[in-house]
């Protein structure tokens, strides 16, 4: 079976297309900005990657959250809440964790279907 790598470095790609799955690196924010512009802007990410490798929103699968403080929990899922808002909603675990630097708040990674067209 083929595998698609999208924006491909070095060390990792930004998207991995195995069959019908497309798997999304973690995605981030702008280091420093609260945990509400973090998440707004790793979800937007999210829809352009997604929007690249033939999904959508309506075919998420799974979504793993990762926090560096769950004192951000609910600024997070306020964004999340309205994003997912009138689609299916994802399998989903949200974790606290060290994240690579403590400006990042929030790393959201997906795991998605291809839409049929």
């Amino acid at each position: 079976m083929t595998i698609t790598r999208i924006d491909q470095g070095p060390r990792m790609s930004e998207a991995v297309i195995h069959g019908d799955t497309i798997y999304l690196a973690g995605q981030i924010g702008a280091p420093g900005e609260s945990a509400t512009a973090q998440t707004r802007a790793a979800l937007a990410e999210i829809e352009e990657l997604l929007a690249q490798t033939g999904s959508d929103k309506d075919h998420l699968l799974m979504a793993t959250i990762w926090l560096a403080d769950m004192n951000d929990f609910a600024e997070m899922n306020a964004v999340w809440d309205a994003w997912v808002a009138d689609h299916p909603a994802p399998a989903r675990a949200t974790g606290e964790a060290r994240l690579a630097t403590p400006d990042y708040k929030v790393e959201i990674i997906v795991i998605a279907a291809k839409a049929k067209p």
